[in-house]
């Protein structure tokens, strides 16, 4: 049986608790900083030390990766590649990918990681590539090799607030954050490129260019100055998006 115990003599009992939790803290420099800044005590996840949870972080993440596609084989190109992209995010990369029998190389920063998708951005055009279409994903050679996701970032309190107080309308207002928070389906991300000029692949000699009129859950549709064409978005092997002067070549040719 259980013993009593009146409810001023438990308060008591966690006062002294909370005291030792203070003493215990008192040569912890990470509490002791976030003490003085009035935050109080941090919660850490392990009792190890912090670059030690770092390092058993990514190991369980890679665990996890090889458990679930050893598991489901279907599903391994397009969790590994995913997970490479992730952590690449605003670093350059290389990517060869087919279009029918054709294959293609293409470099540049990853911009955006779907859950079907990447998107790659150069000095003049946007790239998107299916998952089953890459056959390969690298870094380039002599490109430095980060470890995790490298980008400069500035701290915005005003940010900050917006995120606390209206995390959805303001999430929803800036992309980068949109693909931070969220995974697009390439459906998704082209429905936000709408009256872009792009050229779409489906295969070597099956080339359409246009701009982007709208997107729906099975189709794309593009239109160039003399007609309008709809593409099913399974089809697609291969996005990028037209120069200025592409679209003035396309005009050119439909006068």
């Amino acid at each position: 049986m259980k013993k009593e115990i009146r409810h001023k003599e438990y308060v008591e009992r966690l006062k002294e608790l909370r005291q030792k939790e203070y003493i215990e803290h008192e040569h912890d420099p990470i509490n002791l900083r976030s003490i003085k800044r009035g935050e109080g005590l941090t919660s850490p996840t392990t009792n190890l030390s912090t670059e030690e949870t770092r390092i058993l972080m990514d190991y369980i993440e890679q665990q996890n990766l090889f458990k679930i596609t050893s598991r489901s084989p279907m599903l391994k190109k397009s969790l590994t590649l995913k997970m490479f992209f992730k952590k690449k995010r605003n670093q350059q990369v290389e990517v060869f990918s087919k279009v029918g029998d054709i294959s293609l190389y293409t470099e540049g920063k990853v911009s955006a990681v779907g859950r079907d998708f990447v998107m790659l951005t150069s000095i003049n055009k946007q790239v998107w590539i299916p998952f089953r279409e890459i056959d390969s994903a690298n870094i380039p050679y002599g490109i430095p090799n980060y470890a995790n996701t490298y980008q400069h970032f500035y701290y915005d309190n005003n940010l900050k607030g917006k995120l606390l107080r209206s995390f959805g309308e303001t999430v929803t207002k800036r992309e980068t954050l949109m693909q931070q928070f969220n995974e697009d389906t390439l459906r998704t991300s082209l429905s936000r490129w709408k009256k872009t000029w792009v050229k779409v692949q489906l295969a070597p000699e099956e080339v359409h260019s246009g701009k982007i009129v709208s997107v729906s859950k099975e189709n794309i549709t593009l239109a160039n100055y003399k007609k309008k064409m709809t593409i099913k978005i399974a089809d697609v092997s291969y996005i990028e998006t037209l120069s200025i002067l592409q679209v003035f070549t396309i005009w050119l040719k439909n006068q």
